[in-house]
């Protein structure tokens, strides 16, 4: 019988890996609770009516990716395909709008869409996400982005390009589909397929198109910038300059639209050139239409998510050494009575907030001690036959070789050395 495997589109995130997992998420924690951003947690499945009216049924997430079925009551569920209707959902039906203040909302988790597995992109995927709800002011679009920039900063990644458009209001965006339209309709036949379809149902999501011959015929097509009205342009110009004021270098790309109807005005990508095809790290753009879509009252926001596997992939190339899983003290004992005063001393360490781990092979000294080097710990704690009858413990530093006998019942008395020992060695 053949063993069972892992689903395709998913994969195991191994403890090997989850250091890295760990330093991304601690790190984005920090900055977000920094810049005054708390936490929201929404669930895993919602009703698919949500991702149809929030998403658009137009796009390909709804029409092609997502994971939908009726559970026992015949309700229509669907596994998050994304973040941000989900926390709109929460926002408006927890009556958060009514604190009256700017909502900064983060979340981390799992998101779910039928795509043909990647490097970096997979059926089951991980989304770290900023919400801003409640401002329309430029300097929030600003700050957003500021945010994101300084979290893939503070995790070490470099080169990183920044592709900034603004697709105007809904006013602006039905001008500039209509002459979209009337420029690609004389090459539909030329078009790929998929553009042949999205002409008459979603006709800027062909701006998005990877396939060469339909980007020769977009290169003349019209920009949407030429189709904003002074009011968006004043806003979009004030963006930049806000950008320009932060240091915050970017790239005006007029055929960035995002795959979401939801958008309007400002949108962005970051993107590593390390990642091949697969190449955007973060992504966002404004949405002021979505509450009012979703049955709230009018409120502007805006918003961004980073994709955690194309994150991972990249640390991992820095092999910083802040990322490692690090052992303070590795503990090997033989004997019946060693046995069980190491446990103690293992307990006694973990609570006075050292990383320790206990060899529980009862294998022969030689054995434990290779594991210990293999551990990458600071030190090691060895007890036997002698330090229990004696109540004693060797502790050895395994980087320089420095060896010492202590006593069990004095250990205590020795941890703040240990810890400027192993602050001063990271």
């Amino acid at each position: 019988m053949a063993g069972i495997q892992v689903s395709r589109g998913t994969r195991d995130i191994l403890p090997t890996e989850v250091s890295y997992w760990q330093f991304i998420e601690a790190t984005a924690r920090d900055i977000l609770d920094r810049a005054g951003a708390s936490e929201i947690r929404t669930p895993i499945f919602e009703q698919t009516e949500l991702f149809l009216r929030g998403i658009g049924e137009a796009t390909d997430v709804v029409s092609k990716e997502m994971y939908s079925f009726n559970d026992r009551g015949d309700r229509g569920l669907t596994l998050r395909p994304e973040g941000t209707a989900g926390v709109v959902r929460s926002f408006i039906e927890n009556s958060l709008y009514a604190q009256g203040d700017v909502q900064r909302l983060w979340y981390v988790g799992p998101m779910f869409r039928y795509e043909r597995p990647q490097s970096g992109r997979q059926r089951q995927f991980h989304q770290l996400g900023l919400e801003v709800l409640g401002s329309g002011d430029p300097r929030a679009d600003v700050e957003a982005i500021a945010i994101a920039t300084d979290i893939l900063k503070a995790i070490g990644l470099k080169d990183l390009t920044f592709d900034l458009n603004s697709i105007g209001d809904k006013d602006d965006r039905t001008q500039f589909r209509e002459a979209l339209i009337a420029y690609l309709t004389p090459y539909k036949k030329d078009l790929d397929p998929d553009s042949q379809d999205r002409l008459t149902r979603n006709p800027l999501r062909i701006l998005d198109s990877k396939n060469k011959d339909t980007q020769k015929i977009l290169h003349d097509a019209p920009s949407i910038l030429d189709h904003l009205s002074e009011s968006s342009k004043a806003r979009f110009n004030r963006v930049q300059q806000l950008l320009a004021d932060l240091s915050i270098p970017f790239q005006l790309n007029s055929k960035l639209v995002r795959g979401l109807d939801y958008y309007s005005h400002t949108v962005f990508e970051i993107q590593s050139p390390d990642l091949g095809a697969q190449a955007t790290v973060c992504a966002g753009g404004r949405y002021d239409g979505l509450v009012t879509e979703l049955g709230g009252s009018e409120t502007a926001a805006i918003g961004w998510a980073m994709g955690l596997e194309r994150l991972i992939i990249l640390v991992q190339k820095l092999a910083n050494s802040a990322m490692a899983s690090r052992v303070d003290f590795y503990v090997v004992s033989r004997g019946a009575a060693a046995e069980g005063q190491a446990l103690r001393i293992v307990q006694q360490l973990r609570q006075a907030g050292f990383k320790a781990e206990l060899d529980l092979s009862g294998s022969a000294f030689g054995k434990q001690f290779k594991r210990a080097d293999r551990s990458a710990a600071a030190a090691c704690l060895i007890l036997g036959d002698s330090e229990a009858e004696k109540g004693t413990a060797q502790l050895k530093w395994l980087a320089s070789g420095e060896q010492v006998e202590l006593v069990q019942a004095e250990l205590a008395s020795e941890f703040q050395g240990w810890r400027d020992r192993l602050e001063g060695a990271s």
